[in-house]
Order: structure tokens, then sequence, then C-alpha cells
């Protein structure tokens, strides 16, 4: 046992010799290293800095036998080691910069070294050896010293080298090291003054690229230099308080901590004193008062400005931190709690399945109190950045080049919106300038402002940028009203994501809210819908799978996409067709995805039709048919044609009846690309009515648009306006004449852009006039337009929209006499077209008719009547009285959403009743640009969205117009060929009436769904709302002519005689062959009979007599206006250049082409009346 003992004792004794000699032989090999590096690396790299005849300039070695021009004078050595030396300690190189932090972290080392030893004592004996702190302290001592050799060689001034503050902590920390190490015994000494380094801390900072702003820096020095000087004299406090004065002998020293004596300096700097630690030594208490000055005035001068520059730092301005498997968008711009709000309540709506998007924010100034309670309120989705996308450093901090996304928000109210798109338009320039490859959304104000973006280099459209032009998007949905009244509701309620409301009581709010419920969406088709016709599979959707499909993305053999609204039985469904759909969820559109015809053909119930385990196609190419796939990776986004016509070259598409289309090539009808109607520029005084000139051109079905403005107002775009109300899909007798009301002034600058334009006259004065109001006939006119250009000029939002009210309540109020009597006074010796004065069916007494339209060719005539009064009379009678302003078709601009509640002073809406669920707006009578607002998300969920829309307001604007109005900022005539006369073949939206025609008896009673299937299966026509009286579910005999919007009803809706059905109705190619010298005048005649309360239809034995009747009529009528009104003004009258030629050339048909038009025949009758807009009070 004692010999085990012996052994173990042994093996211990060995072992700590061993340790000990390995710790000495560390030492030594990090001294040996060192000097050995200062002996042979320094010359070298001396040498290779210094000499100039190393290398030749170009990198090339030096040929031998090459003589210098010049000779070149040696540099000496020393002076080459200095160079070097100077180069190494101001990190201008890559080693230098790493031997400064190296130097810099080796100090604070040290300084940590002391915090450790200065718990023990003063000065105690301890064994080099042993002592492995004292040996770590020994070789940064000498790193130190070598660093003080490369300082002293560098230094040019070797006498002030001396003096410098580096100087003096190596004078008093070096030496004692090696002193203690030759002694065995160890002293604190100076060696706090260590501290001092910690001055250079934000000069390391900026050599690491770290602090980049000057408040940074600044705060840096400030910490850097209080904390170095409370430190190094709480140090000497130490020293001082624990050795005692030395004429005492020190023997009145006190043992105080290190950390005790920090407590005693700043309790000292802060002028509190508590004497719970004092200082008991002469030196001490010396040493005090002279501190007590300087630190007193540190601490007085250096903290304030510390916590002003901190209270001034940014409170977001951090970085964003990516979060893996979740992508980011940045919106920018106008951030503002409003526009926030209405963004986020679409954005993160519940409806969308998909939104695993975290929303960064970034805007320069800081977020109000309320602002701030939103984001925190979102916390988990939302995040504040505080900067500027102007600023590559902020673009940095929210990583834009991972972003998913950057949306760009307007102001829409800003006084100045070239100044506003100006600013959106940098903002694009900066964030495209860092990262060319980001999708880009921004909103633009103004319709011209658009073509600046096209000036940019990565703005790529196929990839996903977009430029939502708020001005051209409102005056397409009120165009759009103009045409079939409510459809500006609908529409702006389909791209809003609503959340359903639930009401039991049988009111009309029940209804309106169900419709609200319904978005649009877009999902791929299944397979087993390949090969089916649109109507086949929009009937199949609709009865079937309980969707409304209305339109799909349709490629050629070229592959080229474009978007097809409702196209006829000509066009089949292909491989991986994207599908436009009406629904209230967006798990109800998967139903399209998952369909299979063997397994869910028997199913009944919708919310069964779930994926099944058959082998599907789209299993096999989920690349192409993945709904999560984005369509700008491989859509119609990378097709230059993102327009919604048809490639006519393509033989499938191409009508039976197409090549019949009249053309001339010597006539220019429309424009360039097709898709308006076009005539030569007017000078605006040909267009100039005076009020005896319009009261005399018996104004008939047309649109007056009030307009409120003057020299200084900001542009509205009235070519928005205009351009759907012209769409070549309309015939030009069917073209309902325009007449603005408004400011001479104002329409001279918006004229530029509507001198091509046929069927235009404008009335200088004022909409509060009620003499130029009744001089344009405002009663009879199919709708009038309210807008004003000065809405954001004024700062109080409730003053904003106060000439649209005023000019809006001012129309309800009037007062007017019967329509008929003011025809016969005005008319003088010519019957208006359409009237027939021997009838007495038309006589004064019974009102205005509708000439039924009459087409050849073609069994499928498109009627656009107003039958004789009391034809609903049995039915219902209406409270408000005929001669009333407020039976006038109206629609409103607002800016104020809150404004809304003084359009109907009949109205119980609550002042804070979303716009939405608002009366005038459900009806249709009300419009405001906040609605768009949601237009933003649904563009950044799905980019065909925009395209859709775009599609269905504009009347067709395409990329090519855009273009083109870019480089002339006007419309340019073109020659009819085949090409562009097939772009005329486009659906148009319309109102089709109940009370009569082979729908008659669904309208009594009958079920949606029925006329749903047998309008599409009879006419191509799809139907997709009702626009519906509001009293109609009263059983009252006195109900109000106001009307609402039902989008979407379910199958079994049941239907009422005064429903008008919105739907989208073909382009009929033969309807205006045999109107080729239709007047305006006709249409109007047509359009005037719609101010009778109540329509029948005429009698078909009566319609050969009277269209005989009513040419005679037009001829004398055109003959007596152009005596009126001289040869100038021919706006009102079909002018040479838009006449229908009389010579029509029909080109030979193939057999295939023949048996198309003898099918689109056989299938074809008379439809019902369509009636483009009704009456409201």
């Amino acid at each position: 046992m004692k010999a085990l003992n012996t052994y173990f004792l042994a093996n211990k004794l060995r072992f700590t010799i061993e340790i000990n000699t390995w710790k000495k032989n560390l030492s030594q090999t990090i001294l040996l290293l060192t000097l050995l590096y200062v002996c042979f690396y320094f010359p070298q790299e001396a040498q290779k800095v210094n000499n100039p005849m190393n290398s030749q300039a170009d990198g090339q070695p030096k040929n031998p036998n090459d003589k210098d021009d010049a000779p070149v004078s040696e540099v000496g050595w020393m002076t080459s080691v200095k160079d070097w030396a100077g180069v190494m300690i101001s990190a201008q190189t890559l080693t230098g910069r790493v031997l400064v932090v190296l130097v810099f972290a080796l100090s604070i080392g040290a300084l940590g070294i002391y915090f450790i030893d200065s718990s023990d004592p003063i000065e105690s004996c301890q064994n080099f050896y042993k002592d492995f702190t004292l040996q770590i302290d020994m070789a940064f001592n000498v790193f130190f010293l070598l660093y003080f050799g490369l300082r002293f060689i560098a230094a040019n001034d070797k006498l002030w080298f001396w003096l410098e503050v580096n100087s003096v902590v190596d004078f008093f920390t070096v030496p004692p090291v090696f002193v203690s190490v030759y002694l065995n015994r160890s002293w604190l000494g100076l060696r706090f003054l260590r501290a001092l380094r910690l001055i250079q801390f934000s000069e390391i900072l900026q050599f690491l690229n770290i602090l980049k702003t000057s408040n940074s820096i600044k705060l840096v020095n400030l910490c850097s230099i209080f904390i170095s000087t409370w430190l190094t004299a709480a140090g000497f406090i130490h020293l001082v308080e624990n050795s005692g004065d030395p004429w005492e002998n020190f023997q009145n020293s006190q043992p105080l901590s290190y950390w005790e004596c920090v407590y005693l300096l700043m309790v000292t700097m802060s002028t509190v004193g508590y004497g719970d630690v004092y200082a008991r030594t002469t030196l001490g208490r010396l040493f005090m008062v002279f501190f007590i000055l300087g630190g007193l005035a540190m601490f007085a001068s250096y903290v304030p400005e510390i916590i002003e520059l901190i209270g001034n730092r940014k409170k977001y301005g951090g970085s964003y931190s990516a979060v893996n498997g979740r992508k980011h968008i940045v919106v920018c711009g106008h951030i503002t709690l409003e526009s926030v709000s209405n963004f986020l309540k679409d954005f993160l709506h519940k409806d969308r399945d998909d939104v695993n998007v975290e929303i960064v924010f970034l805007h320069n100034i800081s977020p109000n109190l309320e602002l701030e309670a939103l984001f925190k309120r979102h916390f988990t989705q939302v995040e504040f950045y505080q900067g500027s996308v102007l600023n590559p450093h902020d673009l940095a901090r929210v990583k834009i080049e991972s972003a998913d996304a950057c949306l760009i928000l307007a102001n829409k109210y800003c006084a100045d919106p070239d100044a506003e798109d100006a600013s959106n338009i940098m903002r694009v320039i900066s964030i495209k300038n860092y990262h060319p490859k980001i999708r880009i959304i921004t909103q633009m104000l103004q319709y011209h402002n658009k073509a600046h973006l096209l000036n940019i280099p990565s703005w790529n459209w196929k990839e996903g940028d977009d430029a939502i032009c708020l001005a051209e998007l409102k005056a397409g949905f009120i165009a759009q009203s103009c045409l079939a009244q409510g459809l500006s509701t609908m529409l702006a309620n389909l791209f809003s994501m609503r959340s359903y409301i639930k009401i039991e009581e049988d009111t009309w709010q029940k209804y309106y809210l169900e419709g609200v419920a319904n978005e649009m969406y877009t999902e791929y088709l299944s397979s087993a819908f390949v090969g089916l016709s649109f109507p086949t599979v929009c009937e199949l959707c609709y009865v079937k799978l309980k969707l409304l499909l209305i339109a799909v993305e349709y490629k050629t053999e070229q592959r080229e996409s474009s978007i097809l609204i409702n196209p006829g039985n000509h066009v089949k469904m292909q491989e991986g067709t994207l599908g436009f759909f009406i629904a209230s969820d967006a798990k109800e559109v998967k139903r399209a995805f998952f369909y299979c015809k063997s397994c869910h053909d028997d199913i009944s119930d919708p919310k069964r039709i779930k994926k099944c385990g058959c082998k599907r196609i789209e299993d096999e190419h989920p690349s192409t048919l993945s709904p999560k796939k984005k369509q700008r990776n491989g859509g119609m986004r990378n097709s230059p044609n993102c327009s919604p016509k048809m490639m006519r070259h393509d033989p499938l598409l191409i009508p039976g009846n197409e090549q019949i289309e009249n053309m001339d090539a010597n006539v220019k009808r429309y424009d360039s690309t097709g898709m308006f109607h076009w005539c030569p520029s007017k000078d605006i005084e040909k267009v100039i009515l005076t009020r005896s000139e319009a009261s005399m051109t018996v104004l008939s079905g047309h649109v007056v648009v009030c307009i409120f403005g003057d020299v200084t107002s900001a542009l509205v775009g009235l070519r928005n306006l205009v351009m759907p109300l012209r769409a070549s899909n309309f015939h030009y007798h069917e073209l309902k004449p325009i007449v603005f009301v408004g400011s001479l002034d104002y329409l001279r600058r918006e004229w530029e852009t509507l001198h091509n334009f046929p069927k235009v006259s404008i009335l200088p004065g004022t909409p509060l006039s009620r003499a130029d109001l009744r001089a344009v006939n405002i009663n009879l006119c199919d709708m009038c337009v309210i807008l004003s250009a000065n809405q954001n000029n004024i700062d109080d939002a409730s003053l904003q929209d106060k000439e649209c009210i005023l000019a809006t309540l001012n129309i309800k109020s009037m007062q007017f006499d019967d329509s008929i009597g003011v025809l016969q006074a005005n008319s003088q010796g010519f019957t208006p077209p359409g009237m027939d004065r021997s009838s007495a069916d038309n006589s004064p007494v019974h009102g205005l008719v509708r000439q039924a339209s009459i087409t050849t060719g073609s069994n499928i005539p498109i009627i656009t009547e107003l039958a004789k009064p009391g034809k609903l009379l049995p039915l219902v009678s209406f409270s408000q009285e005929k001669n009333s302003g407020t039976n006038i078709q109206m629609i409103t601009e607002l800016v104020n959403d809150s404004n809304v509640q003084f359009l109907d002073q009949d109205d119980d809406d609550d002042p804070d009743t979303e716009l939405y669920l608002t009366q005038p707006f459900a009806c249709g009578t009300a419009f405001a640009i906040s609605v768009l607002d949601s237009l933003m998300s649904a563009t950044y969920f799905n980019d065909n969205i925009l395209t859709l829309i775009r599609t269905l307001v504009t009347g067709g604007a395409t990329p090519e117009l855009e273009g083109l109005l870019a480089e002339e900022n006007a419309l340019r005539g073109g020659y009819s060929t085949p090409q562009t006369l097939a772009n005329r073949d486009r659906c148009r939206v319309a109102q089709l009436a109940l009370y009569d025609g082979p729908f008659a008896d669904l309208g009594d009673g009958g079920c949606y769904g029925d006329l749903f299937c047998k309008a599409l299966k009879t006419y191509n026509m799809l139907c997709f709302g009702i626009y519906r009286l509001r009293d109609a579910h009263l059983s009252t005999t006195s109900q109000c002519t106001k009307r609402y919007v039902i989008t979407n009803p379910p199958y079994d809706f049941e239907l009422v005689p005064t429903d008008l059905i919105f739907c989208l109705m073909q382009f009929d190619h033969n309807a205006g062959q045999s109107r080729a010298s239709l007047s305006h005048s006709s249409h109007s005649s047509h359009s005037s009979s719609k101010k009778s309360s109540s329509v029948h239809s005429i009698p078909a034995t009566n319609r050969q007599n009277r269209s005989s009747k009513a040419r005679e009529a037009r001829d004398k009528q055109n003959a007596t206006r152009m005596n009126r009104m001289g040869p100038e003004k021919r706006w009102f009258t079909d002018e040479a250049e838009n006449a229908y030629p009389r010579n029509i050339q029909i080109k030979p048909m193939s057999t295939h082409m023949a048996n198309q038009v003898n099918q689109y025949k056989s299938t074809s009758s008379l439809i019902p009346p369509i009636r483009e807009v009704e009456d409201e009070c």
C-alpha cells in the first residue's frame, strides 16, 4: 500500500514539473516567435513596400536590356522601415487593420487581468512559472513593447512621441511586468492606465466599418472618454488608499476594493457624496479635490449630451431580420393611419388563405401614437422602420434585395398630384437602382405620369411590375356606371375583401351584404374541363361547383396569352387554363382545381368536392398547374400582348361572320389599335355650344359631365372617362353623346386629350346654374356625372366635396315640365327621330318611344326599347313624381368618405358607417377613390387581377396604346384591317330587363339560376348580378325608384319583374350594317323615352312602319339642325369620316367558316330588351 502511494506521488510530482516546464516553454516560444518576426519578416515587408524596382507598373517583369530614361535615387532602409511602420499602424492594409484591432483587444485583455488582480493585495509574491495570469500578462506586454517600437519608428517627431497618451500608458504598464517576473513579486502599480486605451474604441469600430454616421461616432467617443476617465481615476484612488501616504510610513491606508473606488468616483462626479465611502489618505483627498473640478465639468457636459444623442436616435432604426420560410414585403410612400389601416384590413383579411407574408413599413417620419398602436396590434406580421427608400443604407436595413415585392402608396388627397407622382417615380428609380429585379407595385395619381415609368430601364411589367393609376381606374369605374348604373359599386366590392355580415331581417341590406361578401379569385381549371367550350364550363361551375367563372386566360399557338372575358363557344379550355372566379372564399375556388368528372359527377354538395385519388395531369406537371405559382413567372406576363383582344389570325378564334365585317381602306373610324372610335382632331371652338344652341339641339339619351375646375386646378384626366364610352365594341350609332358643363378655361386644358373622340360637346358654364342644366336637358340624360378638380385644394376634409354635394342637391331639387312638351317646343318643324306623330301611341301624351333595333344578316337583333306608359302600373307605383330631379341618374365623386351622408337627405346612414355600407354607395350613386386602395393587395397576390379590372373598366386599354399615348399624348387614327376590326369582338356590360321578352316568364317569381343558364345557352350572355329596386321586397304599392346592387346571387334566388340583370353581352358584328346612315338623333330619341316611369314592348307589327317613318324623320331633322347650327357645328350628326361606307365588300368564305355562320344563325333568336340604365329617385 505504501509503495502504491509512493508511486502516485511520484507521478503527480512528475506531472506538475511537466506542466510548469510546458508553461515556461510556451512563454519562451511566444517570445522567440515575436523576435523572429521582427528580425526577418519586418525588413522583407519594408523592402517590398519601398522598392519600386521589383516590378513594372503593368505587372510584367522588366527586360534586363531596357534602360531607364532617368536615374532613380535609392531609398535608405531606415526610410523604408519607417514608411512600412507608418502603413502598419495607420490601418491602411488588411494586416495593419488586424494589428490595430489586435493591440486594442489585448489592451482590454490586460485591463481585465488588472480587474482580476485588484482583488488581491497591492503587492504580493508570485512565481512567474506558477501564476498563469502573470504569464499571459507577460505575453501581452511583450507584444505591446514591439508595437511601441513600431510606433517609435513611424513617429515623425521623436520628442513629442514620448508625451503621447499611449506612450505614457506603455511607460507605466510594460516595465512593471518585466520587473515582476524578475523579482517574482507582483505590484499592481499603474496598470489601471490601460483603461485609457478605451478612448480609441470609436476608431476601432470605424476601422471595422461598424460606425458610419456622425451621431454614432460622437456617441461612442463621449462614452469611451467618460468611462476611461472614470475607471482610470478609480484605479488611482484604489492604489493610494490601499497603500497609504509615504510620509505616514504607509500606516494610514484603508482596504478598499476597486469597485468601491468606482462607486466613490461616481458619487463624487455627480456631487451627491453620500459619505459612506471616502478617501482617508492625503494623496487620495488631494486627488479628489482636483478630480471634482474636472469630473464635475465632464459629468455636467458629457452626460446630458450622451442622453440627448441616445434620445435622438431613431426608435425604429434597427434592421429587419428575415425569417426562414416566410416572405416579406416592403411598403413605403404615404404612410399614415388611414392608408395603413385600409391596406392592412384588406391585405390581412381572413378570406385569404395564404397570407404568410410579413409586412415591413419604411417611412422617414416616426409614427404617431395611433399608428404605433396599430402596428402593435399587428406585431406578429407588421414591422416599422424609420428611413427613406432614397437612401441605399435604409434599403439594406429592410433587406429589399430579399423582399418579395415593394409596394408604394400614394397620397390621394395631395394638392399637387404631379409632384406626388414625381416623388413615387423617384422612389421607384431608387429601389430599382439598388436592386433591379425587385417587383414594384406603385400607385399613380395621374394617367400621363405612367409614361415616365417606361423610362426606367429595369421597369418590366413582365416580371410583375405594376402601376395602379387611380385617375384612370376612377374614371373607368364612373364611365361604366354611365353604361350600367351600379356597376361601379359591384366592381369595387368584388376587388375588396369584405366579411359576410349576416342579417336575419328581410331588408335590402340583407341581399346587398350577401353580394358584398363575394370577391374575385383566380384558380387553374381541372383537366376535366379540357376541350369544353367556355359557356359549358361556366354553366358547370355555376350549377355544380357554385362558382361564377367570368374570364379565362387563353394561349394561342404562338403561346401568346390574353384574358378573354366571356368568350363564345369557339374558345375551348386548354391544359392549365387560368380561370377568374367570383366567390365568397378562396377555399371555394379550389373546387375548380380539384374537380374530377369520374369522382365528383354524382356529388350534389359542392363542399364535398375535394382532391381525389385519381391520377391527374396537374399532378404530373405541378409547375404548370400549381395554383401557388406566380403568373408573372410564366403566364400572360411573358406575353407581349396583355390586352383583352384575341389573336384573330388563329382560325379557331375567328367567328363565322368575321370576314363579313365592312372595311374601307380609305376611311379611319378607329384608332390605330382598333380599340376605340376615332375622328380627326377638332378645334374646341367647333364643339362649344351656347345655351340657346344646346336648347335647340334637343339633347336626349346623352351623358352630362358636370366638372368643377379652373385654370389653376389639377387635371382629372377626362380622357379616361371618355375612352370607355368610345370603345370600339359599340357601334357608332350606339355611342352616347357626351356634354361637358363647366369652366371653359379648364376644359381647354383637357381638350388636347379629347379632340379625337366623336360626339363630344362643351357648354361653358357652371354645374350650379340651373339654366345651364336645363339647356343640356339634364332630365333626359342617361347619366349625370359630377366631378371636381378642386377637391384637394382645401385643408378641411369635410369641405373637400362641397361643390359636388351642392351640385347633387341642386339637381335633385329641380322640377321639370313634361319631357314631351320640351321636345315639341324645340322641334318647330321636325319630328324627333323614332316618333310618328300620326300614331296615337306615340302622341305627346304617352311619351317618347325608343325604336327597336333593326339588323340584317342575323336573327339576333339587339333591342333597347322602352314601352309605353302604364305597362307596369298594376305592378308598382313610384312615390316620386317623374318630373322631379330625384329621378335623374347621377353618380357623384367624393374625396372624403364621410361626406356620403350629405348626398341623400332621406336615408338613415350613420356618419360613422363605412362607405360600402351606405345607401348611396350601395345604389351606385356615389363613388370614392378610397375603394381603390384594395387593389394594391389584390395585385400583389395576383397580378392578373389588375389586368382584368383594367380590361373591364377602361374599354380596352393596352400596353401598346399606353406606349402610343406616352409618345404623342393623343390617339392616332388607323385604317381598318382584319386585325384591328377583330379587336372589336369583346364583351361589354349591359343591363337586361325582365319585364318583357324571352325572360318575362322567369322575371315573375323565377329562379336566378334558370335565368343564368338560359341566357348563357341561348345568347352567350353571362349574368353576374342584379340591380333591384330598394323596396322590391315590400308588399306596399308605393315604392321608391332607388335601386341597389346584388352581386352573384345564388341559384334559387327569386326574381321580380322590375329587376335589371347585369350581364356581359357579346359583340354583334351585324348590328351596325343597316345603320350606316343613322345619326345620333335616332339614338337620342330612343334614350329619351326611358324617362317614363314604366315600360312596355313595341308590337312587332308596327316596327316596319315605324322604321320607314323614322328614316324620313331623321333626314328632315338632320337637315333642320344643320341649317340652324351652321356648317361648323357638326359634333351632333354623323361626320363624313365616321359614316359607315355604303359599299360593303364581302370576302368569300371558306366551307368551314360558312358552317360556323350557319351554326351561329341556327342557335340565335330574338333576345330580350337590353336596358342600358334605369331611373332612380
